[in-house]
C-alpha cells in the first residue's frame, strides 16, 4: 500500500475529496497531511479521521530552501510514496522538486498547457474560451510544466463569471484528483522522459481527457 502525505493551506476541499476516495482504498492512504498555515482547516479534516499532521510554519524560516528542508525531513518520517499538494500555497524550490521527483502531483485550474501561473479563470473569460477546467500533473521544476496525466473540461457558458468558473472547475478537480492518485497508488500510471503512461500506453501530452 502507498503512503500519501497532502499538503494544503487553507481549507482543504480537494483534501476532503481525497480522504473520501481512499478511505476504503487498498492501494493508497493518506497518512499524513502538512500545512504551513496553523489555521488551516484542512488540518482539522484530517485530525477528525485520525490522521496525522503537523504545521510547519515558512515564516520562521530565513529562506525558502530551509523551509523545504524542513518539509522534507517531515514528509520522509512519514515514509511518503507519493506527496500530493493540495491548495499548497508556496513556490516550492528545485531541490524539493527534484527530491521527490516522479512522485509529486499537482492539480492546476486550467487546461494546461493553457494558462500557467495565476488568474487562470479570468484568462479564459478574456480569451473568450468556450470550455475551461482543470489538470492534474507531474510536479517539475518549470512552473505547471510537468507532465499531464489527466484533464476535465467545462463548457463556459454565455454569461460565467470568474466566481461561477470557481465553482466548476472546483467541482472537477474533487473528481479527477483522487482518480489521478488511485492511478498512482495502483501502479496504472509511469513516468518515462516527461511523458505519462497509463496501463503501459503512452497518454497525449495534455493526459487523459476525462469527460463528465
Amino acid at each position: 500500500m502507498k503512503n500519501i502525505v497532502v499538503l494544503i493551506s487553507g481549507s482543504g476541499s480537494n483534501l476532503q475529496a481525497i480522504l473520501d476516495a481512499t478511505a476504503n482504498d487498498h492501494n493508497g492512504r493518506v497518512v499524513g497531511v502538512l500545512s504551513n498555515k496553523e489555521n488551516a482547516f484542512g488540518i482539522e479534516r484530517a485530525k477528525k479521521v485520525g490522521i496525522d499532521t503537523a504545521v510547519i510554519d515558512h515564516t520562521r524560516f530565513e529562506s525558502r530552501l530551509a523551509f523545504d528542508y524542513a518539509l522534507i525531513e517531515q514528509i520522509d518520517a512519514w515514509q511518503a510514496d507519493l506527496v500530493v499538494l493540495a491548495g499548497f500555497m508556496r513556490i516550492l524550490t528545485n531541490e524539493f522538486v527534484q527530491h521527490f521527483r516522479g512522485r509529486l502531483l499537482n492539480i492546476h485550474p486550467s487546461l494546461l498547457p493553457k494558462y500557467k501561473g495565476t488568474n487562470t479563470h479570468q484568462r479564459a473569460l478574456d480569451a473568450g474560451d468556450t470550455e475551461h477546467g482543470c489538470t492534474v500533473h507531474f510536479v517539475s521544476e518549470e512552473l505547471d510544466g510537468g507532465a499531464a496525466i489527466i484533464q476535465a473540461a467545462t463548457r463556459v457558458e454565455r454569461g460565467d463569471t470568474v466566481d461561477s468558473l470557481i465553482n466548476k472547475v472546483h467541482k472537477l478537480e474533487h473528481q479527477i484528483y483522487p482518480i489521478a492518485i488511485s492511478w498512482f497508488a495502483s501502479e496504472r500510471i509511469t513516468l518515462e522522459n516527461n511523458r505519462v503512461y497509463l496501463d503501459g500506453s503512452p497518454l497525449a501530452d495534455t493526459g487523459y481527457l476525462y469527460r463528465v
